[in-house]
């Protein structure tokens, strides 16, 4: 299968099961995919805690669970499976290249690098941060390399640690947005570890005329750059999306600790405490709910709602019976997880999608590409890695 024809199957799936993905249980208490496949739907609502907390850790679980009820789910498996990429042996650095490079961020660096061919010319690093991953490959590849970063604190960091490690690394202060920081690529094999949405779309859009020699793009963050919606970088694309629809493809995370679980789970808990409540005083709507101040989460769930209220110009009667609109968010979060889970299903579908739509882009502007994973799913859900050569 070609990566167009892969591409193809995946929006033919997507296109044909919208309403299992696209409606957001946190926002409608019973999507509208619960009524037209009610078998289903109630099989999740009917999970344990125990077998939920199994199927959403292990998705070869979830899929022997999922399978006999939703048969396309066995397909949409099958367009997922990508072969890892061939390694090819780094050599070893010293110990100063490991200063400041938190443990998890070091070994996405090692099996990035290890996983990219060897660059034949001098290296452009991507949205660099501190310009961890450039140094790596510049010690491998024997190659100058140059860092790009927007964060003129980051760059006076990356610019310490190439001295420090004594690595000649120029460190770009731009904006990769702007026209300008596309100058840099020309001649270089570009490397993109986790650019965010419009950062690593923009070398796609940009990569028929730009003159780079290669690159190396491990997307992170869709959804970012696509507030107004998503515009796609191939020809075949014909799948509507937008910001929020395009968070769904970086739901699954392994990384958190249980303390940081724990907390989401209390905060995801009272957001749904208080729509509850609100749908109660004003009728049932999908109504937007934005981010709340961290602070506002560190008290008691009454002084949360009503800092809410205030800000959300919604009149509360004289008495509140806090407790039960918190207990009433609990339970909705056990319901939303449950039908979460369904909608889950697809978010690796998308997201090889929108992987795909970089590869192809690249391979309209000229280039002959590859797409597979550079390490496992343990490390970071976004292992996948677009080889793209002149």
């Amino acid at each position: 299968m070609t990566l167009r024809q892969r591409f193809l199957a995946l929006q033919s799936v997507l296109n044909a099961h919208q309403p299992l993905w696209r409606a957001s249980p946190f926002y409608e208490r019973r999507p509208p995919w619960c009524a037209q496949w009610p078998t289903l739907a109630e099989a999740a609502l009917q999970l344990d805690d125990s077998t939920l907390e199994h199927l959403s850790g292990d998705p070869a679980a979830f899929q022997d669970w999922l399978a006999p009820r939703l048969p396309v789910a066995t397909q949409l498996e099958r367009l997922c499976e990508l072969p890892a990429l061939p390694p090819r042996e780094l050599p070893p650095v010293g110990a100063q290249f490991d200063w400041q490079i938190p443990q998890r961020k070091r070994e996405q660096i090692e099996a990035f690098a290890a996983h990219s061919p060897a660059a034949g010319g001098p290296l452009l690093e991507w949205c660099a941060g501190k310009g961890h991953l450039g140094r790596r490959l510049a010690l491998s590849d024997g190659q100058p390399v140059s860092s790009l970063e927007i964060d003129p604190e980051l760059c006076e960091h990356a610019t310490r640690l190439a001295s420090r490690a004594r690595i000649e690394q120029i460190v770009l202060c731009a904006d990769a947005l702007e026209a300008g920081a596309h100058r840099h690529v020309r001649d270089h094999a570009v490397l993109a570890l986790h650019a965010c949405g419009e950062l690593h779309r923009a070398l796609v859009r940009h990569a028929a005329d730009d003159g780079a020699r290669s690159y190396r793009i491990a997307p992170c963050c869709y959804y970012r750059g696509a507030q107004d919606g998503y515009l796609p970088l191939n020809r075949d694309a014909d799948l509507p999306l937008d910001g929020h629809t395009l968070r769904l493809a970086v739901t699954e995370t392994v990384t958190a600790t249980q303390r940081i679980r724990r907390r989401l789970a209390r905060d995801q808990a009272w957001k749904l405490g208080f729509i509850a409540l609100r749908n109660a005083l004003l009728g049932e709507a999908i109504r937007p709910f934005r981010p709340v101040p961290p602070t506002w989460l560190t008290g008691e769930f009454a002084d949360y709602g009503r800092f809410l209220a205030e800000r959300e110009g919604l009149p509360l009667p004289a008495q509140v019976d806090w407790a039960h609109w918190q207990a009433v968010g609990e339970q909705r979060r056990g319901e939303v997880r449950r039908l979460e889970l369904i909608r889950h299903a697809f978010r690796r579908g998308l997201e090889m999608w929108l992987v795909l739509d970089v590869a192809l882009g690249l391979e309209e502007a000229g280039f002959s590409v590859r797409v597979g994973t550079f390490c496992d799913r343990a490390l970071t859900p976004r292992n996948l890695l677009v080889l793209a050569e002149r």
